[in-house]
């Protein structure tokens, strides 16, 4: 009989110790470690851009600077003209995740003109720089092109690989290089793709009372490729023992 794997909640360790700088990222973290001496543009909120494609790291670096700072923090879908004043309350800073995708403009333009007049600070997250950010207002796209912006590149292979052994380590879990190197070649080199394979694999060994090992990862991605030929970056050395 397989064990249950109750869906019981673990803490991310999600600190600035804790964050791994690389060359892809290093000139964000530097920007994070100047708050908070950010620039303020005009009468603009002391504010700061991270971009940068799906699962490159922004949530995390945002949620440095949300434990730093104390900042609140919001999604674009809650920001409207009507919703401004009580998102933010009496809140000098904030994180606004995906501000790309906000749909009232003009709530966006209020959220910094707002945030501006407190000298507060904001931290907002989207996929590409402001400046390209199709805004119809000309006074938000001009504002959003004036904030500092920084983006983060796609994780090279060593950070996917210390990343996924910190987000083990996170479940109090101890894995071996050999599978690291068995997974890097076989997931999507996101941090998102990363954090799924290690919950998957998580909860499989639990369920079936086994270790963390590639014969159990090569079960794992064979339900995505049915057929292990068509499992991608086959390696020689994958029929190691169970207790490898």
């Amino acid at each position: 009989m397989k064990q249950l794997a109750f869906d019981l909640p673990y803490r991310p360790a999600l600190g600035r110790e804790d964050f791994l700088v690389a060359d892809s990222n290093a000139d964000a973290v530097a920007w994070l470690d100047r708050w908070p001496d950010w620039p303020r543009v005009g009468r603009l909120p002391h504010a700061l851009v991270i971009y940068g494609p799906a699962g490159c790291g922004k949530t995390h670096l945002a949620s440095v600077w949300q434990s730093i700072s104390g900042a609140r923090r919001t999604d674009a879908s809650a920001v409207t003209q009507a919703a401004v004043p009580a998102l933010l309350g009496e809140a000098t800073a904030l994180v606004l995740d995906n501000a790309d995708r906000v749909s009232d403009e003009r709530g966006l333009l209020h959220l910094l003109n707002l945030l501006g007049e407190r000298d507060g600070h904001l931290l907002l997250t989207m996929r590409d720089a402001p400046a390209r950010l199709a805004a119809r207002l000309p006074d938000l796209h001009s504002r959003l092109a004036a904030l500092p912006a920084v983006g983060l590149g796609a994780p090279d292979e060593p950070l996917l690989a210390a990343v996924m052994v910190k987000l083990f380590a996170d479940r109090q879990l101890m894995v071996s290089q050999d599978l690291v190197q068995f997974l890097l070649p076989r997931i999507e080199r996101s941090f998102a793709s990363l954090r799924a394979i290690v919950d998957r694999l998580d909860r499989a060994a639990l369920a079936s009372r086994r270790n963390i090992t590639v014969p159990l990862a090569r079960e794992i991605l064979s339900q995505d490729w049915p057929e292990e030929t068509d499992m991608p970056a086959r390696r020689d050395d994958d029929n190691k023992q169970e207790g490898n």
